[in-house]
């Protein structure tokens, strides 16, 4: 018990976790199943383990560093064995608005990357990029259009004017 106490701390100790990943890493360690539900549960009836609150401040987290959609989101929790009423909760709070903002982040900052590039070229990489991130294509052509189109007026201010 206390060596299931220790790795489940250690864990914490790095980084929050969710229940599954401390489960998983009590049985690579091959704590025994019913010490390792008996640690778990008391981790979470004292309120270190808990996948509610890990998966809300991770969308939260993930979503203003990384830019992702609430698709990628809701993946990436999946992954980490959170349920499914805990994602849909976290995720719920992200809106269109959210969604958007990250999205135009991520396009700004890729946009450096492309510039020179002709616009479709543009286009299409940057919309690889949201797309991989799980924009979806409304989103992205709402956010590159208008973005694609400033840049190319900056760039147009640019320009010297040639000599007529």
């Amino acid at each position: 018990m206390a060596v299931a106490r220790t790795i489940v701390l250690r864990k914490l100790a790095a980084q929050a976790r969710t229940r599954h990943e401390l489960a998983r890493a009590l049985a690579a360690r091959q704590v025994p199943e019913d010490v390792a539900q008996s640690v778990l549960e008391r981790f979470e009836a004292v309120g270190l383990v808990d996948d509610a609150t890990f998966a809300r401040d991770w969308v939260e987290s993930r979503q203003q560093r990384r830019h992702l959609s609430k698709s990628a989101l809701r993946r990436e929790l999946q992954t980490k064995g959170v349920d499914r009423d805990h994602i849909d909760a976290a995720v719920s709070h992200v809106d269109g608005g959210d969604e958007t903002a990250a999205a135009q982040a991520l396009a700004e900052k890729k946009l450096r990357t492309v510039v020179g590039l002709p616009r479709e070229v543009q286009y299409r990489r940057l919309a690889g990029a949201l797309a991989r991130r799980g924009f979806s294509g409304s989103i992205t052509a709402s956010v590159l259009g208008p973005l694609l189109d400033a840049s190319a007026d900056a760039d147009e201010a640019d320009e010297p004017l040639m000599p007529g």
